[in-house]
């Protein structure tokens, strides 16, 4: 069959033969048995149900070898046959361009070069997923090649649960992730559930089609070490930044630290993904000797390089070897899906890969305190390099938080509120009163072309945008714009793409606009093709997360969620052509609620309508919950919002004069 047609068949009327498994495929750990034997039971009829009754006799010995070899049922029998791969939006069927756009994502997001566990459906972060077995993904995609502008698919945690009649300007697909009854939102809920085939860990932009390798993470990073090098009045060249974690997002920091300009130290555990790391040139040397590695630093530190170097074993050797050579640290942090610290996204010290792996599903009480008895010592070597001068921030991992759970010296002697912990979270201190608070957040877009050229056009329109609005911004959010017309201009030289033809930028409610008009107008003058709009959740509005996004936010609101449900539901009656909301991204599953979308440009009137009222609302509904809490560049930008646009009515804050207390 074609590829359109495999596309259209979905699941399958005759099974496929049993697909080999891959070793040299990067897979997923074996998740730890959770499931009673009647759960094991329930787990299995829940996934035969997508197959015919004739079938169930072969699948099910098979589907019960894969719960018991890996904790999971994910159907390797249904593995495509095609290559998983963005293609040129006109290759795939459908009677909707919008489902087709849909189509493309979700196939960027499962792309071996973008994927961490491809053949698990997992995105990044270690189990941020797409969807939970290969059935859904073929009834997903059938669904989308079948919709027509008058209809919406609704997913659920992974499973879709059908098309409904609708209208063109609804949705075309709405997403849920992982949205548990409160109560049930604990790690081991996620194995649970998980494992039943009923709900799925969406990640941000994994389980919500948004995912561009990489690159998505690069720009926030690079603004991070720039700003975090700013605050320690030092100039990036010849600084040393140290942190760890090269699968998924995190392998960004090499590269970001590489735009910045120093010098970067990464440790990683598992050799196949550093090796990966390396060939994509996201990492520049590999090293596997500490006393080396040391050597290594000290010749680039005098020479002033700009050099990203990753240690093949664990990050609490790298700062505890550190302190013996007094090797000073300008800057430091962390990157290990701490979000998901017993089942592979932290690695305790002292153990080789193998046998945590082992370990993490035979044993997994005995592997929770190994993890827990390296937090404290992570911990530990950081504060005595923090005693010498070295500014540590949490990167919203959840660092802190398992750190603090495992009775490691990370708790501030005098908290206040939303200031529980010694080292700041990176919003805190950079991102939130920098960049959120004034609207600014990960803003992307997708050329559904797959044509490089169309990126570059897309580029060059983005920074003729940003280099006029610069013109007449106002002080307050120069440095933002500067950053940000620097990052465009070399965004092609760096060679971020990995997957689809992609870009993301910082821009604030004006320049995701104005841009999005551009791009618009461009597509309906036929030069360039259709282009997919979107964000990472971490954003001005999209996420509610007390230690990550909101960590900047002190009105005592920091744990509530209103903001994050009012960003989807707003951003699914303005015009937004999929919308996700998700339990769980970046610092864990029960810890934070997140919510994005999609939108395509198809150089339409409709699109442009689109455009207006849904990027206005989704950042400037953030800027108002921040201005509510008091925050000084929340409340000037949402001033400035108002001035622009008539309709707009935010209740202000009164600030109370301290001294009345």
């Amino acid at each position: 069959m074609t590829f359109q047609q495999q596309i259209q068949q979905g699941i399958p009327t005759e099974l496929p033969q049993p697909k080999p498994y891959e070793p040299n495929i990067n897979h997923a750990p074996k998740r730890k048995e959770i499931l009673s034997d009647e759960e094991k039971k329930l787990a299995l009829k829940n996934a035969l149900r997508y197959f015919e009754p004739k079938f169930h006799a072969e699948l099910l010995p098979e589907f019960r070898d894969e719960l018991e070899k890996y904790g999971r049922i994910y159907m390797y029998r249904f593995r495509p046959d095609y290559e998983m791969k963005a293609r040129d939006i006109a290759e795939y069927p459908g009677k909707s361009e919008q489902a087709k756009a849909i189509m493309l994502m979700i196939q960027n997001n499962l792309d071996y070069a973008v994927a961490q566990h491809p053949h698990e459906l997992i995105t990044y972060g270690g189990n941020g997923a797409v969807f939970s077995n290969w059935a859904q993904y073929l009834l997903t995609m059938k669904y989308l090649s079948e919709m027509t502008d008058e209809q919406t698919l609704t997913m659920y945690s992974g499973h879709p649960m059908g098309l409904f009649p609708s209208h063109k300007d609804a949705p075309r697909v709405v997403v849920t992730n992982g949205m548990m009854i409160p109560n049930y939102s604990k790690p081991d809920d996620w194995e649970k559930f998980n494992a039943l085939g009923v709900s799925q860990y969406g990640q941000m932009t994994a389980g919500s089609y948004m995912y561009i390798g990489p690159q998505g993470i690069v720009h926030g990073t690079t603004i991070t070490v720039l700003n975090a090098f700013r605050k320690i009045n030092k100039e990036p060249k010849g600084g040393l930044f140290v942190t760890s974690g090269l699968g998924g997002m995190s392998g960004a920091q090499p590269k970001a630290g590489n735009i910045a300009g120093c010098i970067t130290v990464i440790a990683e555990v598992n050799p196949k993904i550093t090796k990966i790391r390396h060939e994509q040139k996201w990492v520049n040397e590999i090293h596997e000797n500490l006393d080396d590695l040391v050597a290594r630093v000290r010749k680039a530190q005098g020479n002033q390089e700009t050099v990203s170097l990753a240690y093949l074993g664990n990050i609490v050797d790298i700062w505890e070897k550190f302190d013996e050579e007094n090797l000073r640290i300008d800057i430091g942090s962390d990157q290990t899906s701490l979000h998901n610290p017993w089942a592979g996204g932290y690695y305790p010290v002292g153990i080789s890969f193998e046998d945590s792996n082992k370990m993490m599903a035979e044993n997994p009480e005995l592997f929770k305190e190994k993890v827990q008895e390296t937090l404290r010592r992570h911990a530990s070597a950081i504060n005595k390099h923090t005693a010498k001068g070295t500014y540590f921030f949490d990167y919203g991992n959840a660092f802190l938080l398992e750190a603090s759970r495992a009775g490691a010296d990370v708790m501030s002697k005098n908290p206040t509120i939303g200031r529980e912990f010694k080292y700041p979270s990176y919003v805190q201190d950079i991102m939130g009163p920098m960049c959120f608070d004034y609207g600014f957040g990960p803003f992307r877009w997708v050329c559904t072309s797959g044509k490089p050229e169309d990126l570059q056009k897309t580029d060059d329109i983005a920074c003729a945008v940003l280099e006029e609005m610069i013109k007449t911004s106002p002080e307050e959010i120069q440095q933002q714009m500067k950053d940000n017309i620097t990052w465009i201009k070399g965004a092609q030289e760096n060679n971020l793409v990995v997957g689809s033809q992609a870009r993301i930028l910082y821009a604030d409610a004006e320049g995701r606009m104005k841009i999005a008009e551009a791009f618009n107008k461009a597509i309906a003058n036929g030069e360039i093709g259709a282009v997919v709009l979107g964000r990472d959740h971490h954003d001005v509005s999209g996420t509610d997360s007390p230690y990550r996004e909101t960590s900047n936010i002190y009105d005592g609101s920091r744990f509530t969620a209103d903001m994050a449900i009012h960003n989807v539901i707003g951003d699914s009656f303005r015009g937004a052509t999929w919308v996700s909301i998700h339990n769980g991204g970046g610092v864990g599953w029960g810890e934070v609620i997140n919510g994005g979308f999609g939108m395509l440009l198809d150089g339409s009137d409709d699109a442009g309508r689109r455009l207006k009222s849904m990027l206005f609302w989704d950042v400037n509904n953030g800027i108002s919950r921040r201005s509510w809490s008091r925050n000084e560049g929340a409340v000037f930008a949402i001033k400035r919002a108002m001035e622009a646009e008539p309709n707009l009515k935010v209740t202000l804050p009164n600030f109370v004069d301290e001294g009345l207390f």
